[in-house]
C-alpha cells in the first residue's frame, strides 16, 4: 500500500474544542430575590434557585393576594404582597425577577429601579423598544443593574460556541439558521392571542431565535419579513431574513401553528455548529468542520437547572456593582427589541396603547 493510499484512510485528526469558562452556578454568591407574578416561568425560576444556586426567593408579589400566598407556601417563601410597592416597602429584597406577561414588564420594573433595586426582567424585556430604552435610560440615571432574562446566552454552551466562532474554528460566519415553533391553543382570550398581552409568536418564542443570531452576527439590518397574522391581529407564523452588521445573513422563523425542530445552526466557510433542539435549552452542541473534523459538548449539569446559570450571572454582576452583563448587555436587549419593532411593523402588528406612539 502506498503513503498515499495510507492516508487517504487514516482518520482525520481530532477536534479538541475550547473548554467553556462558566463557572458553576450554585459558586455564586447568594441574593435574596423578590419574584412578580406566580405563574410557571416564576415556578420554574424559584425552584432551579432554590436547587441549585445559594440565592434565595424571599418575597412574592401579584395582584391576587390569595394566589401569592399559595405560592408562597407551596415554595417555602417568606413573605407575599398584592403589589411591588409593597414588597419594596418592605425592604429584604437584593433584587426582583419579573416574570409577568410582556405587556406588563415596563409598569412592573419601572418602581424596582426607581427604588434602586436590581431587576432581572423575563424575555422579551418590553413591549416594543421605546418603553426598553425607558428603562435602561432609568437604571443608567440610578445607577441600578438590570438585565433581560434571556436564559440560553448563560449556557456552557452558548459560552463554548461563542469560543469556537471567536477561535475563528468555523471561518468566516455565512450563515444563522434557528426555528422555534409551538402548537398554541387558537382560543381568542388564550394570552399568545391577546394583543393587549403582548401576544403572538415573535415575543414570545420568536425571541429565541432572533435574540440568538443577533449573538452571532451583530444588529440584524434590512430584514426581509412574511408572515400571517391570528383572527385577533398578532402575529401566527413568520419568517424573517435579515443580513449582520457583522456579516452573513439570518434566517429565522416562527410559529403559533406548530412545533417545529427549534434547532440553531450556525454556517461558515470552515464548518458548522449545530445546537439541537430546543436551541434555547441545556443540550448538545456539535461542531463539525470540513476537514472532516468533529465533535460534540453536552451540558454538564441537570437539564432542569438551565434557569440556574443567568441567576448565577446576574448575582455575580449585582455583587459586583456593575449594571449589566456582557452576556445580555442593554446594547443586546435594545438591538433584539428594534429588530422586532421592524418585524412587527412589517406585517402589521400593533399593541394597545401604541396606536398615537
Amino acid at each position: 500500500m502506498s503513503q498515499t493510499d495510507e492516508t487517504r484512510g487514516a482518520a482525520p485528526p481530532t477536534l479538541v474544542l475550547p473548554e467553556p469558562s462558566v463557572p458553576d452556578p450554585a459558586s455564586a454568591p447568594g441574593l435574596r430575590w423578590g419574584v412578580v407574578s406566580p405563574g410557571h416561568i416564576a415556578g420554574q425560576f424559584t425552584d432551579t434557585a432554590h436547587r441549585a444556586t445559594a440565592s434565595r426567593i424571599v418575597s412574592v408579589v401579584s395582584r391576587s393576594a390569595e394566589r401569592a400566598a399559595a405560592f408562597a407556601a407551596e415554595h417555602g417563601i417568606e413573605r407575599s404582597f398584592d403589589s411591588v410597592e409593597g414588597m419594596l416597602a418592605a425592604g429584604g429584597i437584593d433584587a426582583v425577577y419579573i416574570a409577568s406577561p410582556h405587556a406588563q414588564h415596563h409598569e412592573l420594573a419601572r418602581p424596582v429601579l426607581e427604588a434602586g433595586v436590581p431587576v432581572l426582567v423575563e424575555k422579551a424585556f418590553t413591549l416594543n423598544t421605546p418603553q426598553a430604552r425607558d428603562l435602561l435610560d432609568l437604571a443608567r440615571e440610578r445607577g441600578v443593574f438590570a438585565m433581560e432574562a434571556m436564559w440560553a446566552r448563560f449556557l456552557p454552551q452558548y459560552d463554548l460556541l461563542r469560543g469556537v466562532i471567536e477561535a475563528g474554528l468555523l471561518g468566516e460566519i455565512l450563515e444563522v439558521a434557528a426555528d422555534h415553533g409551538q402548537a398554541m391553543p387558537t382560543d381568542p382570550s388564550h394570552r399568545m392571542n391577546a394583543p393587549e398581552l403582548g401576544g403572538g409568536a415573535l415575543l414570545d418564542l420568536g425571541v429565541y431565535p432572533i435574540s440568538f443570531a443577533q449573538m452571532v452576527l451583530g444588529d440584524l439590518e434590512d430584514p426581509v419579513v412574511r408572515g400571517e397574522l391570528t383572527p385577533t391581529g398578532v402575529d401566527a407564523t413568520l419568517g424573517l431574513l435579515a443580513q449582520g452588521a457583522r456579516g452573513g445573513f439570518a434566517r429565522l422563523g416562527t410559529t403559533l401553528r406548530t412545533r417545529t425542530p427549534a434547532e440553531a445552526v450556525v454556517a461558515g466557510t470552515a464548518g458548522t455548529a449545530r445546537l439541537t433542539g430546543p436551541f434555547y435549552a441545556p443540550g448538545t452542541l456539535t461542531i463539525e468542520l470540513l476537514d472532516g473534523r468533529s465533535a460534540s459538548f453536552e451540558h454538564p449539569g441537570a437539564p432542569g437547572d438551565g434557569m440556574a446559570y443567568e441567576i448565577a450571572e446576574a448575582a455575580r454582576r449585582i455583587t459586583a456593582g456593575e449594571l449589566e452583563s456582557p452576556l445580555m448587555s442593554w446594547a443586546d436587549t435594545l438591538s433584539v427589541m428594534e429588530t422586532m419593532d421592524a418585524v412587527r411593523a412589517a406585517l402589521g402588528v400593533v399593541y394597545p396603547g401604541e396606536e398615537g406612539a
